[in-house]
């Protein structure tokens, strides 16, 4: 049924002009401004959608990761352009960049959008 369908996928922030700002200049990604909201083509296939809502709720997941091939050059980028990371000291741990190096699965760290929206960037090993 949806085998020839473009899907695509969306979420919500609640101030749609901060969005717009740090994910075309913190993130350097085409964004467009649509009536409804935001679109995000990304250069190697998909899009996503953001859209404001006023009761908006950040996401308590990862709604968007982005694959790159190196983890470490890229959240020293990301902190030049003020970009915070997570840091976690429990059962998932982090070091002082954010980074989660655990022994299963990829190179992970997390940061959050202005809505509070948590984004990564991963690193398969």
């Amino acid at each position: 049924m949806f085998n020839n369908i473009h899907a695509f996928s969306s979420f919500s922030v609640d101030d749609i002009k901060k969005a717009k700002q740090f994910y075309s200049e913190k993130l350097g990604l085409n964004v467009s401004e649509r009536p409804e909201g935001l679109s995000i083509d990304f250069a190697g296939g998909g899009n996503l959608f953001i859209y404001p809502k006023p009761n908006h709720k950040p996401a308590t997941f990862t709604v968007l990761n982005f694959p790159v091939d190196n983890i470490d050059d890229t959240v020293d980028k990301l902190t030049k352009l003020g970009v915070q990371f997570e840091h976690y000291d429990g059962e998932l741990r982090t070091d002082k960049k954010g980074i989660a190096r655990g022994d299963r699965g990829p190179l992970i760290a997390w940061f959050k959008d202005p809505a509070g929206n948590f984004l990564s960037v991963l690193q398969d090993k």
